[in-house]
C-alpha cells in the first residue's frame, strides 16, 4: 500500500504537536513545512538515484554524470536520512541549518528558499536541551513517511507531486486557522482562490501575477484554472520572508520550478521587482491578490531617509506625492497614508496588459470612502476599468472577521456598466449563500458556482445581482456601497396589534388566577 494524502497530513499533524503549546502556529509552521520539504527532496532524490543505478547498471562514472542533469542534487550531509541518523547530536540544529544552506548553494532554483528559518534558534526552540529534544522528535515524526514519487498513491492523470502539494496546501490552511489574525499575510481560503481563478479565467500561454503572493496558494489555484500550470508564466512578490519561503517551497512541490526572481522578496509598492527591459513595470495578462487590508504607513518605503516636508520638527512630516513614484502609479491620486488599499490596486492596474483581467480582495471601505480615495475611485470608473463588485460573507478570512469583497477590473471592456453581486446573505428562498461554521465561515462549491454563474449571466437577479449603468453610478456620486445597488432588505412580518392585546389580557387573567390560588394555599398553611 502506497502513501496517501491522509498519511502525509497525519504526519504533519503529529509534527505540529511537537511544537504546539510552546510556539505560535504562525511560527512553528515554518519548521514543520520546511521539514516536509526536506523529506520530499530527500525521497525524490533517493528514488532518482536508484533509477539511475538501474539504468546505467551500476556504472558510477555515468551515474555521476547523469546526476548533474537531475532537477535537484543533494550531498550526503544534506539529506534527511543523514540528519535522522545524527538526531542525537547536540549540534543537530546546526547540522540542519548547514544542510539547508548546502541545498541552496547546490541548487540555483532553491536559492534563498530557507533564508527565513533557523533550526538553531534558542529564541524559538528554547534552551539547548529543549531545542535538541524538539528537533529530534521532529525528525522522528517524519521518518516513517515515504515520499518517493513511485510510492505515492494518486489518481490516474495526476502527478504524485500534487498529492504532496495538496497536503502542503491543506496544512497551510490549518496553520492559518490556528494562527488566527497572524495568518492573513500568507493564506487565502481555497474556495475564494477558486472563485478568483474562475473570474479571471487565465489561458495557456498567459502570464499571472500576484504582488502580495503570501504562500502562493492563490497563484497556484489561478494557474491550475488554465488547464496546465506548466504552460503559464507565474510571477509574484512578497514582503514577508517566511511567506516568501513558503511560496517557493509550495511552487516547487507542485512541480513549478520558477527562478528566485520570478517570486521576488520585497515591497511591491516602493520596490517593485518585476520590470521590463526598459525599467518600466512589467505587465501581465492576469493579476490576482489578497492584499493587506488598509495597510498603515504604506508609503514609508518612498522615504527611506526619513526626510520631513517641513524644516522643523514641529512641521508636517513626510507626505507621499505622485512625483515620488517613478512609475507614475499615483497620478490619478495618492491614497491616504493610513490606508494602502488603493495603492495596491493602482499598482496592479498599472501592471495590467491591454487585454488584462484582475481580481483583488478588498475591505468594503474601498467602495465608499471619500476624499483622495473617492477621487481615485471616480478616475477608475470614468476610465471604464471596473467590471464587477462582489460582496463576500463576514468572517471568511483568517486575518480579519470583517466582510470583504472582490473587485474585478478589466481593460478595454466592451460595456460601461458595473455588475454588483451580494453573496453575503440569503437567497430569495431564505437559504444562506455561505456555510456558517463555528470559528470560520466558508464558501462551498455550490456557493462559488452561484456567484460565477451570476457573473457570467450579467443580469439582474432578485436579492443577489444588479447591473448598474454608468449614469446610476454617477447619481450615487461614485459610491459603490453594495446595498445601494442590490436590495437585500427583508421585511419583518406585520404585527397584529389586536392579537397582541388579546394575548396580554389572557396572560393577565391567568396570572391573577394563579395569584388567587397561591393566596388560598398560604391561608390554609396559616401564613
Amino acid at each position: 500500500m502506497g502513501t496517501r494524502i491522509e498519511d502525509i497530513t497525519a504526519v504533519l499533524w503529529k509534527a505540529a504537536g511537537t511544537f504546539r503549546g510552546s510556539i505560535d502556529a504562525a511560527n512553528y509552521k515554518d519548521f514543520v513545512l520546511s521539514m516536509l520539504f526536506l523529506k520530499y527532496l530527500n525521497d525524490t532524490y533517493k528514488e532518482q538515484i536508484r533509477d539511475l543505478e538501474v539504468k546505467y547498471n551500476g556504472n558510477q562514472v555515468r551515474i555521476e554524470r547523469a546526476k548533474q542533469n537531475l532537477p535537484i542534487v543533494l550531498d550526503e550531509t544534506q539529506r534527511f536520512d543523514y540528519l535522522y541518523d545524527n538526531r542525537f547530536d547536540v549540534k543537530i540544529g546546526s547540522l540542519i541549518n548547514a544542510a539547508l544552506q548546502g541545498i541552496e548553494d547546490g541548487n540555483s532554483g532553491l536559492r534563498g528558499v530557507f533564508r527565513s528559518i533557523n533550526f538553531n534558534s534558542e529564541a524559538m526552540l528554547g534552551n539547548p536541551q529543549q531545542k535538541c529534544t524538539k528537533l529530534r522528535t521532529l525528525l522522528e515524526d517524519f521518518r516513517p513517511l515515504c515520499l518517493e514519487p513511485s510510492q505515492i498513491e494518486h489518481e490516474e492523470g495526476k502527478d504524485s507531486a500534487f498529492i504532496v502539494g495538496d497536503a502542503y496546501e491543506y496544512m497551510i490552511g490549518e496553520f492559518a486557522s490556528e494562527a488566527g489574525k497572524k495568518a492573513g499575510s500568507f493564506f487565502t481560503p481555497a474556495m475564494v482562490s477558486e472563485l478568483m481563478a474562475r473570474l479571471t479565467a487565465p489561458r495557456i500561454g498567459e502570464s499571472i501575477y500576484d504582488p502580495t503572493c503570501g504562500s502562493a496558494s492563490l497563484l497556484i489555484r489561478t494557474a491550475l484554472q488554465s488547464g496546465d500550470l506548466h504552460k503559464v508564466a507565474i510571477y509574484g512578490q512578497e514582503m514577508n520572508g517566511s511567506s516568501w519561503s513558503m511560496a517557493r517551497m509550495n511552487l516547487f512541490i507542485h512541480g513549478i520550478h520558477v527562478d528566485s526572481g520570478d517570486i521576488a522578496w520585497g515591497d511591491s509598492l516602493s520596490n517593485p521587482m518585476h520590470l521590463d527591459s526598459d525599467g518600466n513595470l512589467k505587465q501581465f495578462d492576469v493579476i490576482v491578490a489578497n492584499m493587506p487590508f488598509s495597510l498603515d504607513k504604506w508609503a514609508e518605503g518612498f522615504n527611506p531617509g526619513g526626510q520631513q516636508d517641513g524644516e522643523t520638527a514641529t512641521d508636517k512630516k513626510f507626505a507621499m506625492r505622485p512625483e515620488l513614484d517613478k512609475y507614475h502609479r499615483f497620478d490619478w491620486g495618492v491614497p491616504p497614508a493610513s490606508k494602502g488599499d488603493w495603492a495596491f490596486l493602482l499598482h496592479m492596474i498599472y501592471s495590467l496588459r491591454s487585454n488584462g483581467r484582475m481580481a483583488a480582495v478588498v475591505p468594503h471601505g474601498v467602495l465608499f470612502r471619500g476624499a483622495a480615495e473617492g477621487r481615485i475611485r471616480q478616475a477608475i470608473i470614468d476610465r471604464n476599468l471596473l467590471d464587477a463588485v462582489i460582496g463576500l460573507p463576514e468572517n471568511l478570512f483568517y486575518g480579519t472577521s470583517i466582510p470583504a469583497c472582490i473587485l474585478i477590473f478589466k481593460k478595454n471592456r466592451p460595456t460601461e456598466d458595473i455588475l454588483f453581486i451580494d453573496a453575503s446573505g440569503k437567497d430569495a428562498d431564505g437559504n444562506s449563500r455561505y456555510k456558517k461554521d463555528k470559528n470560520q465561515n466558508r464558501l462551498e462549491e455550490k456557493h462559488v458556482n452561484a456567484i460565477f454563474e451570476a457573473y457570467q449571466a450579467r443580469e439582474d437577479i432578485e436579492r443577489f445581482a444588479h447591473v448598474a449603468s454608468l449614469d446610476e453610478i454617477k447619481k450615487n456620486e461614485y459610491n459603490l456601497n453594495i446595498p445601494r445597488y442590490v436590495d437585500t432588505f427583508e421585511e419583518e412580518e406585520l404585527v397584529d396589534i389586536e392579537e397582541v392585546q388579546e394575548n396580554i389580557a389572557r396572560l393577565k387573567n391567568e396570572i391573577a388566577e394563579v395569584e388567587a390560588q397561591m393566596e388560598g394555599y398560604l391561608k390554609e398553611l396559616g401564613l
